[in-house]
């Protein structure tokens, strides 16, 4: 059975945490068994006005300056991922924001204790996909 629209997209960060933990190749593999598509990966550090750019709506909060200092701290693993209803499928298998409240089976609900460091950021929206794909991966528009 095939769907007549188009596959959606998605970016995923794997944060500093998970790579720093070695769990690079647990998040990708539970995406992948899920039946998504990987566009498009690259290992990297997120430069300071990268940040800010990314998390544009977030730089005058109190909780930005050390949200910066996590994610620019250390190399992530960028991806864009493709499938049916990718970003509401992505974000189920992520789970809460707070790693302490996630559902277990859920990646931060089995391997986060945190809030900041909560291993993976996905996209929450078709245009926040949008924009996001376009800052980390201007070559696939």
């Amino acid at each position: 059975m095939s769907s007549s629209s188009p596959a959606e997209r998605t970016l995923v960060l794997i944060k500093p945490d998970a790579v720093r933990r070695g769990l690079v190749g647990e998040v990708i593999s539970r995406f992948e068994r899920k039946g998504l598509r990987i566009d498009a990966m690259v290992s990297r550090t997120m430069a300071p006005a990268l940040a800010d750019e990314h998390y544009a709506e977030h730089v005058d909060k109190p909780f930005y300056p050390p949200l910066k200092d996590f994610m620019t701290g250390g190399p992530l693993v960028a991806l864009v991922l493709s499938g049916d209803q990718v970003i509401d499928v992505v974000r189920g298998l992520v789970g809460s924001t707070d790693g302490r409240r996630a559902a277990a089976g859920t990646i931060r609900g089995d391997f986060s204790l945190s809030n900041r460091e909560n291993l993976v950021h996905a996209s929450d929206s078709t245009d926040s996909a949008k924009r996001e794909i376009a800052l980390w991966f201007p070559e696939l528009d």
